[in-house]
């Protein structure tokens, strides 16, 4: 036996919940990147890919929704991160716009399968509408605050201009995803990164 895994303090109940359900989300994530839709992957495939049951997947996730859902949350935390740059007001603004949208469009290219499955089931899901809905409405809010902080505007003027640069750049980059080849990534950042910094800064 190894001496070490005899040294090694036993994992505590919640550092091996942790682990398995870490293991559970990239198994979905992996999973949706080899081609499997959303809607036929079922739950036993996830588990078997995770290397736990199909009942003891049902003791750390209510459904394969719950798992899609945590998956979005968890990216769009990574996706405000960037963003954050610019929002928080730090350096160049128009630059660090441009710097922060391009890493979020290659966040949306690097978890394509992830976003077009969680967009897919959002327009017709009772749950999954308002949820991504509600993750983008944080960016919408952010952006709105930082907007209204560069250009002397009424409040409801720059909420109503974030709420249409945000959906905007949503909707080109879910495009990015499925309509593969039709314009480069870099043309479709410096497309989206123009039109942010023509509304915000040229207004």
């Amino acid at each position: 036996m190894n001496v070490q895994s005899l040294s090694r303090r036993p994992e505590s109940p919640s550092e091996k919940r942790q682990a398995i359900e870490a293991a559970v989300l990239q198994a979905m994530e992996e999973l949706l990147g080899e081609g499997a839709a959303y809607a036929t992957l079922s739950v036993e495939r996830i588990a078997t890919r995770a290397g736990i049951s199909r009942t003891a997947f049902y003791f750390y996730f209510a459904d394969k929704r719950e798992l899609l859902m945590r998956l979005a949350s968890k990216l769009s935390d990574d996706l405000y991160r960037e963003a954050d740059a610019w929002w928080s007001g730090a350096g160049d603004g128009p630059e660090q716009l441009t710097a922060a949208l391009g890493k979020i469009a290659a966040l949306y290219r690097a978890h394509g399968p992830l976003v077009c499955a969680v967009v897919e089931l959002s327009t017709y899901d009772e749950v999954v509408g308002p949820f991504w809905r509600g993750l983008v409405g944080r960016f919408v809010e952010a952006s709105a605050a930082r907007i209204a902080s560069e250009v002397d505007v009424a409040a409801a003027s720059s909420e109503a201009t974030a709420f249409a640069l945000v959906w905007m750049t949503e909707r080109t980059l879910h495009q990015m995803l499925v309509q593969a080849g039709s314009v480069s990534d870099d043309e479709l950042v410096r497309a989206l990164a123009e039109i942010w910094v023509a509304t915000v800064y040229c207004s």
